[in-house]
């Protein structure tokens, strides 16, 4: 694994407010989903109750840039791999995507229903504050974009919030799903034709549902499902949806699947039941293993890479930390790019009869080494 720097050692003031943050990286070393990532942190503060794991994977191009998980994780090992996984993911995805940031990922283990208030994120937002620089976060997985307005009130290693930064990045991410999944579709069929083509969506959070609007609108046939009842009656409503158990979801008759939830939907227990030609959607570690991979290739599925096909949020987030401050144009422009970069991932797998993911992560690397040398 190629490193450029050392991470700084934190350093709190004498007597300064805050969790307690300790160096985690060996413990996390012996983990499978440690990729030889440069640093990895927690912090603990038993007084709100909050334990945090911040991960960075690589920053060869750039400082660490990736969401917030909150989480109630069953265990803290468990937390922590998904913070590996998610902070590696990030790194590809950045470079991918040709942005000069690179991959970091925090996950705080709590119910962001129930334990989230803001001594909570107060005590997360010291943690931030003493990375200095070296991570900068954004809103995730039960994380709001009002929370990320608290902490960027609290700190400056916040990007995404409404008040001097470009807001929710979650319709950006929707349109570079959505544009990548209709290269793959004219991948797959020569044609990107939405015309009564089914599609299911798992999810209708933020980034699932705005999919779902743009989908409909040209003709796509939908069946979706959410672990809200209420949202998958709206779809019903709104997009002429048909609404399914979660647990059916994977092996509906469809032309793509498009996974929109949390991660690890794709495994041995899924991949035999799946009836889609094409798997292209916005949630994160959608493979259950890296391996998943070949064995959909082997099943003729099309896999587009998450890291890929789900990069419009951190495009549209990276803009913040540019010298002039956000541009919507400009961070567009370059969501406008994810179809060219699925293509070129789709086209290169099938002439060297690879897994997609594999032929991702090569190219990602491509970029990194190329950055070093220089």
């Amino acid at each position: 694994m190629l490193h450029t720097r050392e991470p700084r050692t934190l350093r709190r003031p004498s007597g300064a407010a805050g969790p307690a943050i300790s160096d985690i990286t060996e413990e996390a070393s012996k983990l499978p989903a440690f990729d030889g990532h440069e640093r990895i942190w927690c912090g603990r503060d038993e007084t709100c109750g909050l334990t945090a794991i911040v991960a960075i994977h690589n920053t060869a191009l750039g400082p660490a840039l990736g969401g917030t998980r909150i989480w109630r994780h069953e265990t803290f090992e468990a937390a922590l791999t998904d913070a590996l996984r998610l902070s590696r993911g990030m790194t590809y995805k950045a470079a991918v995507a040709g942005l000069p940031l690179g991959g970091g990922k925090a996950v705080i283990i709590a119910d962001p229903k129930t334990e989230k208030n803001e001594n909570l994120l107060t005590a997360y937002a010291r943690m931030l504050s003493a990375l200095e620089g070296q991570f900068f976060t954004a809103e995730d997985v039960g994380m709001t974009l009002a929370d990320a307005d608290f902490l960027r009130s609290k700190t400056s290693n916040v990007v995404g919030t409404t008040k001097g930064g470009s807001g929710n990045p979650s319709p950006a991410t929707a349109e570079g799903v959505f544009l990548g999944l209709k290269a793959a579709l004219k991948h797959r069929r020569g044609s990107g034709d939405l015309s009564r083509v089914r599609v299911a969506v798992q999810g209708l959070g933020s980034v699932g549902w705005v999919l779902c609007e743009k989908l409909r609108a040209e003709g796509a046939l939908l069946t979706v499902c959410d672990v809200d009842e209420t949202r998958m009656q709206s779809a019903r409503e709104a997009f002429d949806a048909t609404p399914v158990p979660a647990d059916r979801i994977t092996a509906v008759e469809c032309d793509i699947f498009a996974p929109c939830a949390l991660g690890g939907v794709i495994s041995d227990e899924t991949i035999p039941g799946l009836k889609a030609q094409i798997i292209a959607g916005s949630a994160n570690n959608q493979l259950a293993r890296h391996e998943d991979a070949r064995a959909l290739m082997e099943r003729r599925v099309l896999y587009v890479p998450d890291y890929v096909i789900n990069a419009g949020g951190l495009i549209n987030v990276a803009t913040d930390l540019s010298p002039g401050g956000y541009n919507r144009q400009a961070a567009m422009q370059k969501v406008a790019k994810i179809p060219k970069a699925v293509t070129a991932i789709l086209s290169r797998a099938e002439a060297q009869s690879r897994p997609t993911n594999d032929v991702a992560a090569d190219i990602a690397w491509e970029r990194i080494r190329a950055a070093i040398t220089d």
